[in-house]
């Protein structure tokens, strides 16, 4: 069993961060590249408006899988963890801002949602421009939109929120 954490910070009074409590996915890991076939269409068949940031759900509702990017690439990663996927992204033309996709060791691309470039003539997943990347976010943690649709796709996992202590007040 893996376990994920999306850890709530907060600044106390020395200037450093505290981790008061976090959200913890426990859940099971895939094996890759066996599996990554099935794990894609689990992450794809269970893909949602509600994953996808406000400012694209226009264009997700013309192709389900504009504006999943992200947090698909980041379920793909974590149902595979142990296979060191390379975290990628590009600034793309269009709409989007960027794309997010893994690529193995062997430099093979895994773009769950690769199909949302099927909306415009003549604009292709940037990929050769991509650049590892790390999660963006607070300390690279996990999203909580991604435990939630890894939750949704292993029902049998467990999501819950841990507090390790009060929340101590910010003192700036």
């Amino acid at each position: 069993m893996n376990k994920m954490k999306h850890s709530k910070f907060t600044k106390i009074e020395s200037g450093k961060y505290v981790e008061w409590a976090s959200w913890v996915l426990e859940y099971h890991q895939y094996e890759y590249p066996k599996d990554y076939n099935k794990v894609k269409k689990l992450i794809t068949d269970n893909l949602e408006e509600k994953y996808c940031p406000p400012k694209y759900r226009k264009l997700n509702q013309e192709n389900k899988f504009f504006g999943h990017c992200y947090h698909s690439s980041q379920a793909l990663y974590y149902f595979f963890v142990d296979a060191n996927l390379r975290i990628m992204s590009a600034p793309c033309s269009g709409p989007a801002e960027q794309h997010w996709w893994l690529q193995d060791r062997q430099n093979n691309i895994l773009d769950v949602t690769a199909n949302q470039y099927d909306l415009f003539e003549n604009i292709d997943p940037p990929y050769i421009d991509g650049k590892d990347s790390k999660w963006y976010g607070w300390r690279n943690r996990p999203h909580r939109k991604t435990q939630e649709l890894m939750r949704k796709i292993q029902p049998e996992s467990k999501l819950y929120f841990e507090k390790y202590m009060e929340k101590p007040q910010k003192s700036y």
